[in-house]
C-alpha cells in the first residue's frame, strides 16, 4: 500500500465530495471502549460510502483497524479500491483519496484487481495478513467477497510455509521495540506482546494451526485497545508509546485510581460500560498510573505467551514429529524426571507419582534454562496444580536447582517468565507477587522491577568465575532490589527481606548474613567511586570497614556491574567503570595489607615553565596559573562553555602555583576543538574579561527548573576537609556557578566529584578547614543554593 497524510505533494486542493461529518467521526466523540471503536468505524463507513459512486465492478474495501471495526480516535485509514478492470479507475480513486487527505487523515491506500491483490499477498506476508481483515465498505459486494474468500483460502494453504518469514520479521520488530511487559515506556502496538502481535495470533488462528485466540487473549486485546484509545484521547493525536508523563491521565480515562482517602482497599475500579470517559469521581483517589502499567504488563504477557505457543505449534506442524524405529514420538531425557518431547520439555512418566517431589518445579525450570527448550503448557499446568509447596528450609535439590536456573545464562529469562506465567514463582518466592510489574520511577531504568531483578541475575551469571561464591552472587543479584516499593531506603529495607529469603531457602547463618550485606551495600561502590576523593585515606578506610573482606568486595564489584547492565545504558560508562575498579583495587590493598593511599603527587609538567600552563590529553584537562582564588570556577566555566562536563576536579597550590586537574566528557557526545578550548582556557585563567563575560552570560541562560536543590554536610568523610554535597537538577554550567559561589563565600575547594543520574546530579565539594560554626555553614549553604 501507499501511505500518505494530508494533501499530495503537488498541492492538489482535493476533489469535491460530501462534507466531513462531525458527530461520531475521528476527533469528535473520541470515546474509549469497544462500542466507541465500532461507532467510529460506522461513521467512517457512512462517509466513505458517500464518496464512492455506484458503479459495478468496483468495491471499496477496508483493512487494518477499520476492517476490524477497531478504529482508534486518531488512527489512520487502510483502504483498497478493488476493481474488475473497469476504465477510469484512477479518477475514481482520486474522488476518494483527496477528500480523505483534505480531512487531515492519514491514509494507506492502493488500487488493485483481485488478482493483483492476491499476487502481492503471495510475495509479502504482511500484505497477506492485512487481507485477512478485509471488509466491504461500499460498492460491489461480490467482488469484495471474492477477494476475502480467496485471501483466507490462500493463507490457510500457505500459512505454515510463510510463518518462518513472518517470525523473522516479528523478531526484528521485537528487537527494535523491546518487550511491552517489562518496559516502563513501551509501544502499545509494536513492542512484543502489543497489538501487532494480536494480529499475528489472529492469522495463526485463521489458518487453523492452533486455538491462538483463547478468552484470556481476547480480554487482554480489548484492554490494550482501550489503553491505546485513552492514550490518543489524552494526547490529542496518534501516539502509541505510553510515556511516563501520560500514564496518570490515561489511567484516569480508564477509571484506574488509587483508593479514596480512608477507603477500605486498593482494588482497581473500572468505569461502567455507559461511561467510557469516566474520570475521577468525587471522593475517589488519584489516577493510578502504576496500576495501569501493571495491567498493561499483564496483558502483554498474555499475548506474548500465546504467540510463543502458537509459533511452536506451527513449527511442530511444519517439521512433523520425530519418531523412533517403533513409530512412536522420540522422548529424550535431559534431566532427572524431565524429557524432551516434540521440542518441548515434559515430565517423565516416573515423575507423576502419588507424592511428587516439592523440588520438581524448580528442577524442570533449571532444565528448561540450561537446554533453552520451552516447557510444555500441559506440564506447567500440572506443576501449578499438583507440585507440593517447598518446605522451609528447602531441600538440597531445590537449592541446587535454583542456582542452576539463575546461572543458566540466556535461558534464564524465558524459563523464569514461563514459570511466572503459571504462578510457580510465588511458590518459590512469595515476595514475587509484590515485585511483579512494579514500575521504577527513575529515568535510567528501562525495565519493571521483576524483569530488572532477573536480568541482573543473568548479567551476574556472565561473571561467576570472578568470585569465590558464585552461588551467593546469583542469589544476591536476584534479591538486591527486593526492598523497592516499600517505605524507606530500599537497600536498608531490603536487607532483612533478603536474609529471610536466604534463611527460608536453607542457607547457613554466615551466608544469610552475607546476602544481607550484599543487598545493604550494593550501591556503596558506585556511590563512593563517583562522589568521593579516592586518594583520601578516609574514603578507602571507610569502605574497607563496611565491606569487611575481599570475598564480599569481589561480590559487590560484580554485582554493581550486573546491576548497571540490567538497568540501562545510562547507568554505566567507561569512566564510572574505571573509578569503581580503582576504588576496588585500593580497598583490596587496604584489606590485604592495611596500607592506605598516599596523597597524589602533582603533575610535574604543571610545575615547570611559564604560566599559564594548559595540558589537554584525552579526557584530562590540567591547568596551572598564578596563585589566586577562583581558578576552579574559571576552569569549570570555560569547560562548560565548550560543552564539556566535569566528572572530577582536584585543586591545589604548590610553590605559588594554583593547579586544577579535571576529568571531562562531552555533554552532547562531540569533543570540542582542542585549539579553541586551549586558547580560551589560557585567556580565562589570565583574567581575560571577554571570556568571563561569556561565562556569566551562559551561566545565567542555563539555570535549570525542577525540584528544590538540597545541601548535605559530611563532617567525617575526609582527612583534612569537610564535605559539602549538593543534590540538584543537572544543568550546563552548574559546577561553574557553584564553585564561583563557594569562592565568593570564602571557601577553598581542594576537590570536587560530580555524579550524574538521569536528570539529577550529586556534586561533592571538599572544603578545606573544619567549618565548625553553624552560622558560617548556613551562610555558605545559602550561597550554594542561590547559585543553583
Amino acid at each position: 500500500m501507499t501511505s500518505s497524510t494530508g494533501r499530495n505533494a503537488s498541492g492538489h486542493a482535493g476533489i469535491g465530495g460530501p462534507a466531513l461529518p462531525v458527530d461520531g467521526f475521528v476527533g469528535a466523540d473520541a470515546g474509549v471502549g469497544e462500542a466507541a471503536r465500532a461507532a467510529r468505524a460506522d461513521a467512517h463507513d457512512r462517509w466513505l460510502r458517500a464518496l464512492l459512486p455506484d458503479r459495478p465492478g468496483v468495491a471499496l474495501v477496508a483493512v487494518g483497524g477499520l476492517g476490524r471495526r477497531q478504529c482508534a480516535p486518531h488512527g489512520d485509514l487502510d483502504l483498497v479500491l478493488l476493481h474488475a478492470g473497469v476504465p477510469g479507475v484512477d479518477e475514481l480513486a482520486s474522488m476518494i483519496w483527496y477528500p480523505v487527505w483534505d480531512a487531515g487523515l492519514r491514509l494507506d491506500h492502493s488500487v488493485r484487481t483481485v488478482a493483483e491483490a492476491l499476487s502481492v499477498a503471495r510475495d509479502d506476508v504482511k500484505v497477506a495478513l492485512g487481507l485477512l481483515d478485509a471488509r466491504l465498505v461500499a460498492g460491489d459486494a461480490g467482488l469484495a467477497d471474492t477477494l476475502v474468500r480467496s485471501a483466507v483460502d490462500h493463507w490457510r494453504r500457505t500459512a505454515v510455509r510463510q510463518l518462518p518469514g513472518l517470525r523473522e520479521v516479528t523478531a526484528a520488530r521485537w528487537e527494535a521495540h523491546g518487550e511491552l511487559a517489562f518496559l516502563l515506556e513501551g509501544d502499545l502496538k509494536e513492542a512484543a506482546g502489543g497489538l501487532r502481535d494480536v494480529g499475528i495470533l489472529r492469522a495463526i488462528a485463521t489458518a487453523g494451526i492452533t486455538d491462538a485466540l483463547r478468552p484470556a487473549v481476547r480480554a487482554a486485546h480489548r484492554r490494550l485497545l482501550d489503553t491505546r484509545d485513552a492514550l490518543h484521547v489524552r494526547v490529542g493525536r496518534r501516539v502509541d508509546r505510553l510515556v511516563a508523563q501520560e500514564r496518570d491521565g490515561v489511567a484516569a480515562l480508564l477509571g484506574l485510581r488509587q483508593p479514596a482517602p480512608g477507603g477500605p482497599d486498593a482494588r482497581l475500579r473500572q468505569p461502567s460500560p455507559g461511561a467510557p470517559h469516566a474520570g475521577l469521581r468525587a471522593g475517589a483517589g488519584a489516577a493510578d498510573g502504576d496500576a495501569l502499567l501493571r495491567r498493561v504488563a499483564g496483558d502483554a504477557r498474555t499475548v506474548s505467551h500465546a504467540l510463543d505457543d502458537a509459533f511452536r505449534a506451527a513449527d511442530r506442524l511444519r517439521s512433523g514429529r520425530r519418531r523412533g524405529a517403533d513409530g512412536r514420538p522420540v522422548r529424550r531425557p535431559v534431566a532427572r524426571d524431565v524429557v524432551e518431547h516434540d521440542g518441548e520439555l515434559v515430565l517423565a512418566r516416573t515423575a507423576i507419582g502419588a507424592r511428587p517431589d516439592p523440588s520438581l518445579s524448580l528442577r524442570v525450570a533449571a532444565a528448561a534454562a540450561t537446554t533453552r527448550l520451552p516447557i510444555a503448557r500441559a506440564t506447567c499446568e500440572w506443576l501449578a496444580g499438583y507440585c507440593p509447596p517447598l518446605p522451609a528450609p528447602w531441600p538440597a535439590e531445590a537449592r541446587a536447582a535454583l542456582v542452576t536456573l539463575l546461572g543458566a545464562g540466556p535461558g534464564l529469562v524465558p524459563a523464569w517468565e514461563t514459570c511466572d506465567r503459571y504462578g510457580l514463582i510465588e511458590g518459590w518466592l512469595p515476595e514475587w507477587t509484590r515485585l511483579r510489574s512494579l514500575p521504577q520511577h527513575n529515568p535510567v531504568h528501562r525495565f519493571t522491577l521483576d524483569r530488572h531483578l532477573v536480568q541482573t541475575a543473568y548479567e551476574a551469571s556472565r561473571h561467576t568465575r570472578e568470585v569465590d561464591r558464585p552461588d551467593l552472587l546469583l542469589l544476591g543479584a536476584l534479591l538486591h532490589d527486593v526492598g523497592k516499593g516499600l517505605p524507606g531506603d530500599h537497600s536498608t529495607v531490603g536487607a532483612p527481606l533478603a536474609e529471610a529469603v536466604a534463611a527460608r531457602i536453607g542457607r547457613p547463618e554466615p551466608e544469610v548474613a552475607l546476602i544481607g550485606t550484599l543487598v545493604r551495600l550494593h550501591l556503596l561502590l558506585p556511590d563512593v567511586a563517583t562522589r568521593r576523593d579516592l586518594a583520601d585515606p578516609v574514603t578507602i578506610s571507610g569502605v574497607a570497614e563496611r565491606v569487611g573482606d575481599t570475598t564480599t568486595l569481589d561480590l559487590l564489584h560484580v554485582l554493581v556491574r550486573a546491576d548497571a547492565a540490567a538497568t540501562g545504558p545510562a547507568a554505566w560508562s567507561d569512566w564510572k567503570g574505571r573509578l569503581v575498579a580503582e576504588l576496588v583495587a585500593r580497598v583490596r590493598t587496604a584489606l590485604d595489607t592495611g596500607a592506605l593511599p598516599a596523597p597524589p603527587a602533582p603533575d610535574p609538567a604543571l610545575l615547570a615553565g611559564p604560566l599559564p600552563v594548559v595540558h589537554l590529553t584525552g579526557d584530562r584537562v590540567a591547568v596551572a596559573a598564578a596563585d589566586r582564588r577562583g581558578l576552579l570556577a574559571t576552569v569549570a566555566g570555560c569547560l562548560a562553555l565548550h560543552r564539556l562536563e566535569v566528572i572530577s576536579a582536584d585543586a591545589a597550590t604548590v610553590d605559588g602555583r594554583a593547579l586544577v586537574e579535571c576529568r571531562v566528557q562531552p555533554r552532547y557526545g562531540l569533543a570540542p576543538d582542542p585549539i579553541a578550548l586551549g586558547a580560551d582556557l589560557r585567556r580565562a585563567v589570565s583574567g581575560d574579561v571577554s571570556v568571563t563575560q561569556r561565562l556569566r552570560g551562559r551561566a545565567l541562560a542555563a539555570r535549570a527548573e525542577g525540584a528544590a536543590p538540597r545541601v548535605v554536610w559530611h563532617r567525617e568523610a575526609a582527612t583534612d576537609a569537610v564535605l559539602l554535597e549538593l543534590r540538584a537538577a543537572d544543568a550546563a554550567g552548574l559546577l561553574y556557578r557553584v564553585a564561583r559561589a563557594l569562592d565568593e563565600a570564602g571557601a577553598q575547594v581542594r576537590a570536587a566529584r560530580i555524579s550524574t543520574l538521569g536528570g539529577d546530579v550529586v556534586d561533592a565539594f571538599y572544603l578545606v578547614g573544619g567549618w565548625p560554626d553553624d552560622a558560617t555553614r548556613a551562610g555558605l549553604e545559602a550561597a550554594v543554593l542561590g547559585a543553583v
